[in-house]
């Protein structure tokens, strides 16, 4: 989701789900294993300890890993409703762009 100019606390939302909370900590590991190999790390992390909704937190871009029942719970989606929704590929132009 993009948030810019909807709120200062980051650019974008990237959400996900996964079935499990073994899942849901496997895609969160996947996640900063493959950026730390690309020098970004991650400010804070929250949520491991319970695996149900992880938040990774790099500054600008925010991603949450639910396990499904979570993310249907809290359905941030529409709490963000007013942001418009970018497709993986749309990200991945933006960040293949120069700034």
């Amino acid at each position: 989701m993009d948030l810019r100019g909807l709120t200062v606390m980051c650019d974008y939302f990237i959400v996900m789900e996964a079935e499990t909370v073994i899942q849901v900590r496997a895609v969160t590991e996947a996640i900063i294993e493959a950026l730390q190999q690309n020098n970004v790390t991650y400010r804070r992390r929250e949520g491991w300890d319970d695996g149900l909704w992880v938040l990774l937190d790099y500054g600008d871009v925010i991603v949450h890993v639910f396990r499904k029942e979570e993310r249907e719970y809290y359905d941030i989606e529409r709490l963000w409703g007013d942001a418009p929704r970018l497709t993986f590929e749309q990200l991945a132009q933006m960040a293949a762009q120069p700034n």
